[in-house]
């Protein structure tokens, strides 16, 4: 199981998810471009000391993170989501993708997913942070698949 986060707009979340991905021992795929210069020195700067502790992949566009799928599935977190979190069932070798703050992910990128899952939130709630959506959907998805 992997998570992807496609175009990041803000520095502070790529090292939470960084952050995430060491804590959970899952992979991190980051897919450019970034909102912010995505150089070396600001990965360490915002992942802290986690790190040396995640697997962190760098792709330079969405085409290039789908030509490394390998047949994996592509499980789109969005407030569009057609399938609650609770009722979807995940499999170990999906990829776990979400969007950018500011606007989500592209249409072409929406429909290429073979999945479209949602967080149930409470009435006039719109949508939760990036990161911690993220680490709602891994935690249950490895819940789910554990041996």
């Amino acid at each position: 199981m992997r998570i992807a986060f496609f175009q990041p707009d803000i520095p502070q979340n790529v090292g939470a998810a960084i952050r995430l991905a060491a804590c959970f021992g899952t992979p991190l795929d980051l897919i450019e471009p970034c909102g912010f210069p995505l150089t070396a020195r600001e990965i360490r700067r915002v992942s802290m000391d986690y790190g040396g502790l995640a697997d962190v992949t760098r792709h330079g566009g969405f085409a290039a993170w789908q030509a490394a799928a390998g047949g994996a599935r592509t499980v789109l977190m969005t407030t569009r989501g057609a399938t609650s979190l609770w009722d979807f069932s995940f499999r170990p070798d999906d990829r776990i993708l979400l969007g950018r703050e500011s606007a989500g992910v592209p249409e072409e990128v929406h429909d290429s997913a073979d999945a479209r899952i949602v967080i149930p939130l409470a009435e006039g709630a719109r949508s939760l942070n990036v990161v911690m959506s993220a680490g709602i959907a891994l935690a249950e998805a490895i819940r789910q698949t554990r041996r």
